[in-house]
């Protein structure tokens, strides 16, 4: 397949699209998916849905098409909940596979709510339990035989630095640790493979590279030999072996299916199931290939024309993920600035200006086009207007 398939998309004439590492944009034919679980599902079937048009099963299925990207087998990924649910479920499992010992380590660029919602574990259990943060040059260093759960976000979301899932994974294993990995700014962006990793867990969310819309669902994988023991600790009823028999007590169900929580969002997975087909006939080692030679070009460019801006990402493309951040004491005017030019990107605290590539819609021409309206920015102080300034509540 040659990339981009710019056709896919529904994207603003004349717009440069470089945020699809927050928010992907709207693949064709979401509308009209979504349009027809709405009138000739839900409005003519109603209840019947369920069965008549496989609702309970969409969770598994659309769990399939995200596993062929993440190099997970089928019947190993289930869609449902959001990314801080699946982070929970998956480091409270995580804890029980190693009960004599009580430290989740995590690294300070890891993404501010996997944090947030191993703290509220480990004050949940309130027997000991430790979360202990590494600067993430020293993670490898920091895994011991304390550690129970080693937990990261493979792509740092402010500097897009990856992690290199097989050796921390190692390195986990080797210290009687369970793995859990985040590949929220992975799936889609970079080659990943969770079952040659050998990782205990994975999670991730679906509205940035895979493009399933604002509010998709997450997802999450279990490794295949643990799918009958893990300990879901948030146990829905959905995540029952048999929800309709309408037991008073919670028997979880013999697959992944037991880390399924509440009743599945329908017209958000309709909206991810048509989104998925964006990736018909693609692999991700050609949309790796191509993001870096993206990636590359701009940060050439940008580095020749922009002197103002400092790269916080790695120059080594191998280690970077599908992203390229600049420091700039002004970026969240400047970006600001970029935006009403129609060069999209996002901001991030203190002073990063991420921009995402994503090859199934962006060529060269977009790269060059939008350094053109960097520089011009930069060069003119066009950012250094009291209307770039004022701060919104989403940057």
């Amino acid at each position: 397949m040659t990339l981009p398939v710019k056709d896919r998309f529904d994207l603003p004439e004349g717009m440069i699209y470089l945020d699809g590492n927050s928010l992907g944009p709207l693949p064709k034919g979401v509308g009209a998916a979504v349009q027809k679980v709405i009138a000739d599902e839900w409005g003519q079937q109603l209840i019947k849905g369920w069965n008549v048009c496989d609702w309970m099963d969409q969770p598994a299925r659309v769990g399939n098409m995200v596993g062929r990207l993440i190099g997970a087998q089928d019947g190993s990924v289930v869609m449902g909940d959001t990314l801080s649910i699946k982070v929970f479920q998956a480091l409270a499992a995580g804890l029980e596979m190693r009960p004599d010992r009580r430290v989740i380590l995590s690294d300070s660029g890891n993404f501010p709510s996997d944090l947030y919602m191993a703290e509220g574990l480990v004050a949940l259990k309130n027997a000991g339990f430790e979360l202990r943060v590494a600067d993430p040059e020293d993670v490898a260093d920091a895994i011991n035989d304390e550690i129970a759960v080693v937990m990261l976000t493979e792509v740092d979301y402010r500097t897009g630095r990856m992690h290199d899932m097989g050796a921390i994974t190692g390195l986990a294993h080797a210290a009687g640790a369970v793995m859990v990995w985040d590949l929220a700014h992975s799936a889609g962006a970079v080659e990943v493979d969770v079952a040659a990793s050998n990782c205990e867990f994975a999670v991730g969310c679906t509205y940035k590279y895979l493009n399933g819309g604002p509010g998709a669902p997450a997802f999450i994988y279990v490794r295949p030999d643990l799918a009958q023991t893990a300990t879901p600790a948030l146990s829905g009823w959905l995540g029952h072996a048999a929800p309709f028999a309408f037991d008073p007590s919670y028997t979880p169900a013999p697959s992944v299916e037991r880390m399924r929580v509440g009743t599945p969002p329908v017209l958000q997975l309709a909206a991810l199931e048509q989104a998925m087909t964006a990736w018909d006939g693609i692999t991700m080692a050609e949309v790796s290939q191509a993001s870096l030679r993206l990636s590359e070009r701009f940060i050439a460019e940008v580095e020749a024309r922009c002197p103002q801006l400092i790269l916080l990402s790695p120059r080594d493309g191998s280690v970077r993920g599908s992203q390229v951040s600049f420091g700039f004491d002004h970026g969240y005017a400047a970006m600001q600035a970029l935006i009403a030019r129609g060069v999209i990107g996002d901001f991030r605290a203190p002073n990063v200006m991420r921009f995402g590539f994503t090859p199934l819609y962006l060529d060269e021409g977009d790269v060059l086009a939008a350094v053109d309206i960097l520089q011009n920015v930069l060069d003119n102080r066009r950012w250094d207007a009291p209307e770039y300034r004022a701060v919104s509540r989403v940057t």
